[in-house]
């Protein structure tokens, strides 16, 4: 694939590549902690286990139930790990299955309307921090901040996605 001009192919590009991923990897490393994930938890009124959250948010983001499959492709886990999240998050009162339309041997699994507001306080406490952390910068520093991010994510999984049919071949 042809590079465009400006992408990392120069020592200078390749220098602003190693300090995103340094970046990159500072940004993960605060959010997965578990003190971290336990003051959010406190701070929003909740119980969720840390593992949990990024399936709840899914679910709340989905137009509509998701097989247990998609779910562990989306996370890029095996579906047994999904199942046992999934039994779990049915104990809380956060999820349900419904039976698949399109499969009846399938079911969907959706997030209660319990689910949905424990995931708002999550998100809210979230937030909260972000705003503060971020307090100083101006509206456009944001609008770009996040538009690349945005950029940045799709590009990551496009290229994702080529490196696995291309593994699969």
């Amino acid at each position: 694939m042809p590079r465009s001009e400006g992408s990392p192919d120069s020592s200078v590009d390749a220098d602003y590549i190693i300090e995103l991923e340094r970046a990159l990897t500072r940004i993960a490393h605060l959010l997965t902690r578990a003190r971290r994930h336990d003051r959010t938890m406190a701070a929003a009124g909740v119980t969720v286990e840390r593992a949990n959250v990024p399936l709840l948010r899914m679910l709340a983001d989905a137009a509509e139930p998701m097989r247990m499959g998609e779910l562990a492709a989306c996370l890029d886990v095996e579906a047994p790990h999904v199942t046992r999240q999934i039994q779990r998050l049915e104990r809380t009162g956060y999820v349900h299955r419904i039976p698949d339309p399109d499969d009846r041997r399938a079911q969907r699994v959706g997030i209660t309307d319990e689910g949905r507001a424990t995931l708002d306080a999550i998100r809210s406490v979230s937030r909260r921090h972000m705003r503060d952390a971020l307090s100083d910068w101006t509206t456009e520093d944001l609008r770009q901040l996040a538009a690349l991010n945005h950029r940045m994510v799709d590009d990551f999984l496009a290229n994702a996605e080529r490196t696995e049919t291309v593994e699969r071949k």
